[in-house]
């Protein structure tokens, strides 16, 4: 149980923050740079919660930031050394990967297939969804900068990439399933 007497700690003054395992590092470091790029992803869900949408969609999406959540604190907990026990209790399987593919399903079988690319746009949800996509694909970047040069928990990546199909999808179920997609128009089509 994790229990916030403070927000403020003034340990994070001088450009330094804590690392699940206690060390100090940078804010800079690439681990605290993807684990906040995390977090955008789990807020830019939140606010296409707050935007409105079904309950199905709604309750989706609530377990995706508890997910995010268990996500972020693999990130946060650097891999044990050789011989050295885990400090985190559960990090993510590929039985998170299938869990994500399976939402995909579930929601694209619903959903016309397509013709053209899409917008960002529709429904106001659909559009933060959207949003939250993009981030979600800049974390998935800073997960796969940060293993060039530390080891990491293989699926982390998986799971980003995953995600941010997944919350392609949604974004078109919060468009009535994709009826109220907005479609690019090429070029060379609008002439």
């Amino acid at each position: 149980m994790v229990r916030l007497d403070r927000i403020y700690t003034r340990g994070g003054d001088h450009g330094m923050t804590s690392t699940g395992d206690g060390r100090r590092v940078s804010k800079l470091c690439a681990r605290i740079v993807a684990g906040g790029s995390v977090d955008e992803t789990n807020c830019a869900i939140g606010v296409a919660i707050a935007a409105g949408t079904t309950a199905e969609l709604r309750d989706v999406l609530a377990t995706l930031q508890q997910f995010l959540f268990d996500l972020g604190a693999d990130l946060c907990v650097p891999l044990p050394a050789n011989g050295q026990p885990d400090l985190l209790k559960a990090r993510l399987t590929n039985d998170d990967t299938q869990q994500l593919e399976r939402l995909i399903d579930r929601f694209i079988e619903r959903q016309a297939s397509l013709n053209s690319f899409i917008l960002p746009g529709g429904s106001l949800a659909a559009a933060q969804l959207h949003l939250a996509r993009g981030v979600c694909r800049r974390a998935e970047l800073d997960v796969l900068r940060m293993q060039e040069t530390e080891p990491l928990n293989p699926e982390l990546a998986i799971c980003l990439n995953r995600l941010s199909d997944l919350l392609f999808v949604l974004a078109r179920a919060a468009n009535d399933d994709g009826k109220n997609d907005v479609l690019w128009t090429a070029r060379s089509d609008a002439e």
